[in-house]
């Protein structure tokens, strides 16, 4: 017989409804706080929401983002995103990067002056590099961009809510998206508690987390779905019980071997991708929480005639039974 690797028993019988004041509960409060601290201390936007100047460089030797970042850290500048720019049509001696500055003290854009300096420094690290264009962001633009983001994160939730509803019931629906939204405040809170940088990165990644929770808890439904059939007697909370148990050892599964992937990410993937890596990483132990903690809870509070339901599928199931083949 072959060996299988399991993170759970086959069988087990955890009552997750135990301490439901201290897991669910405890989510509510977390979700509570978060708001406030949102509000409180605010977001430390980054460069795409903030506005800045976006500079592309052009030179025959090779980029080193290391040497250019720790040049430009020397001078007083706000954040800086510094990204090698790849395509297929640069010639052999084509070199591109893309800096971006960040605006100080909510002015349009990056000055003159400041711009100079940045490529007095630069030159002095490559004398054959050059500016091949300087394009600012102002605040205008930047406040659209929170809003579409903002838009983003909404329409997406919504039409999560519309294929749960689709594919289970009203109360599925609910309870999965307010799940979701559980996973995308908290994680938005540790990034306000701590003013790490938030930007587009960040918002890709709240999207990606909405996308990888509701698979989670999708799985959960169907099961849940599947037993509310075959054990038509049995209490709600049992039968919920029962579905969060047969699914435990797959849902472990999978959001372990996701948080090794994205957590070699965080650690080796550079400042680049280190806020959107610590975003999913967050995101995906959340997600799997709620899946097991809060979407199902909700289900619960909401409550489900399920006697109507067994009778519609009985009828059903016999609406085409006394025609002759």
């Amino acid at each position: 017989m072959a060996w299988r690797l399991r993170l759970a028993p086959e069988k087990t019988n955890i009552d997750f409804f135990k301490h439901q004041w201290l897991t669910f509960g405890g989510s509510m409060l977390l979700m509570i706080a978060a708001f406030v601290i949102w509000a409180v201390m605010g977001l430390n936007f980054g460069i795409d929401f903030k506005g800045g100047t976006t500079i592309r460089t052009e030179s025959a030797t090779p980029v080193n983002v290391g040497a250019m970042r720790q040049v430009l850290e020397k001078l007083p500048l706000g954040d800086i995103a510094i990204t090698e720019v790849f395509d297929p049509s640069f010639r052999a001696d084509q070199h591109v990067a893309q800096i971006r500055l960040a605006a100080l003290d909510q002015t349009e854009a990056v000055s003159p002056e400041t711009i100079a300096q940045v490529e007095t420094a630069l030159k002095a690290l490559d004398p054959q590099i050059r500016f091949a264009s300087v394009e600012s962001v102002g605040p205008k633009v930047s406040s659209e961009l929170i809003w579409s983001s903002v838009m983003a994160v909404g329409v997406t939730s919504l039409a999560i809510m519309a294929y749960i509803w689709l594919r289970f019931e009203w109360q599925f629906a609910l309870g999965g998206v307010l799940a979701l939204l559980h996973d995308v405040f908290i994680t938005i809170g540790i990034f306000a508690l701590f003013q790490l940088k938030f930007d587009l990165t960040i918002i890709a990644a709240l999207l990606t987390i909405l996308g990888y929770s509701i698979n989670d808890t999708v799985v959960v439904f169907d099961r849940l779905r599947e037993n509310l059939v075959k054990y038509k007697t049995m209490p709600l909370k049992d039968v919920m019980n029962l579905s969060v148990n047969e699914t435990l050892s797959r849902t472990l599964m999978t959001s372990i071997t996701t948080l090794i992937a994205v957590g070699s990410m965080l650690v080796f993937g550079g400042d680049v991708i280190r806020g959107f890596s610590f975003a999913i990483f967050m995101g995906v132990l959340l997600g799997t929480y709620s899946s097991v903690y809060v979407a199902k809870n909700i289900v619960l509070m909401i409550g489900m005639d399920r006697t109507e339901k067994a009778e519609k599928k009985k009828k059903d199931s016999n609406e085409f039974a006394n025609i002759d083949a």
